[in-house]
C-alpha cells in the first residue's frame, strides 16, 4: 500500500483524491483495495478532527437547536425542566442547567450530554457587580 501519514495540506489533498476513487468504483469487501479505502478514510477523519476540530455547542445553543429541529416550544422545555420561568431563565442565559436538568434533557430530548454539562460561553456569563 502506498498510504502515508497526513501531515500537510498536500498530503490531505492527495488522500482526498485517492478516496474519490473508492467512491467512484467501490471495491469488493475483503479485498486489499477495500482495506486501503478504510485506512484512507481513517486517516482523513483523523486529520480533519485535529486540523479543524468542532467544539460542542453551548448548552443553550444545543437546546435551541433541538427545539427547532423537533418543533419543541418553550412550554415543552418547561415540561422537562419543571417550570416556565426556569425554561425562560435558562434560554435567556440568566441561569445554568443543573445536572438533573441536563440529564432529563439528555434522556428525553436526546441532546448529547457533553453539550449540556459544559459551562455557557464566557461572553454570556452574567457580569457581577461588587
Amino acid at each position: 500500500m502506498d498510504i502515508r501519514p497526513l501531515k500537510t495540506e498536500a498530503d490531505y489533498d492527495w488522500a482526498l483524491q485517492e478516496i474519490e476513487r473508492c467512491f467512484a468504483h467501490a471495491p469488493d469487501p475483503g479485498t486489499p483495495e477495500a482495506a486501503r479505502c478504510e485506512v484512507l478514510t481513517a486517516l482523513i477523519e483523523h486529520y480533519e478532527a485535529h486540523r479543524w476540530p468542532i467544539e460542542a455547542p453551548d448548552p443553550v445553543d444545543a437546546i435551541r437547536f433541538r427545539m427547532e429541529q423537533a418543533g419543541y416550544t418553550q412550554a415543552d422545555l418547561a415540561g422537562v425542566l419543571g417550570s416556565r420561568s426556569r425554561a425562560s431563565e435558562i434560554l435567556s442565559r440568566k441561569r445554568g442547567l443543573t445536572m438533573e436538568q441536563a440529564f432529563r434533557l439528555h434522556r428525553e430530548w436526546h441532546i448529547p450530554a457533553e453539550a449540556l454539562i459544559q459551562p455557557s460561553r464566557p461572553e454570556f456569563w452574567p457580569r457581577f457587580r461588587v
